[in-house]
């Protein structure tokens, strides 16, 4: 069966080398909630949104403008997301029908949890925080993956290993 949709194995080292550093920086920028201005820049903005960023005006859109905004935790995003689809989905040096239905059944298990959690923040998280949870939401699905997909793949080497 060919997996015309999945990255060279190679991707796979370069995706880690990705995906360690950005998951550090967004631990570190989450828990002490960096809001500085390090990479102030100015980007194009399809629709913005001043809501949250100026409490003393009352809320200002603008659609297809520049405007000078903090990018770190988009970088960060940014470079989680590229690393995170490296890894779930480069071929394994030995690509078989066995890791294929291991990648199959790990995505839709991390579908089924990540709603599951989606679904109890629904009914149990409220207002601001929220946001907060479906910002987080947008990365559940990857992380689940790549967590049941190697730490099965790596338990059933183990077994394949003890078999011998």
């Amino acid at each position: 069966m060919k997996q015309t949709l999945l990255l060279p194995s190679r991707f796979k080292t370069i995706g880690w080398f990705i995906l360690i550093p950005a998951t550090i920086a967004g631990i570190i920028l989450i828990s002490t909630g960096f809001e500085g201005e390090w990479l102030n820049t100015t980007v194009f903005a399809i629709f913005n949104d001043d809501f949250f960023m100026n409490n003393q005006q009352i809320a200002k859109s603008q659609n297809f403008t520049f405007i000078t905004t903090d990018i770190t935790n988009t970088l960060v995003g940014i470079l989680f997301i590229i690393g995170g689809l490296m890894v779930g989905f480069s071929k394994e040096k030995r690509e078989d029908e066995f890791i294929a239905n291991l990648r199959l059944s790990s995505l839709l298990w991390s579908v089924w949890v990540n709603y599951a959690l989606l679904l109890f923040a629904f009914l149990f998280i409220w207002n601001l925080a929220f946001l907060n949870v479906m910002v987080y939401n947008m990365f559940t699905i990857l992380i689940i993956f790549i967590i049941r997909f190697n730490y099965i793949l790596y338990r059933s080497s183990k077994s394949m290993a003890d078999d011998k």
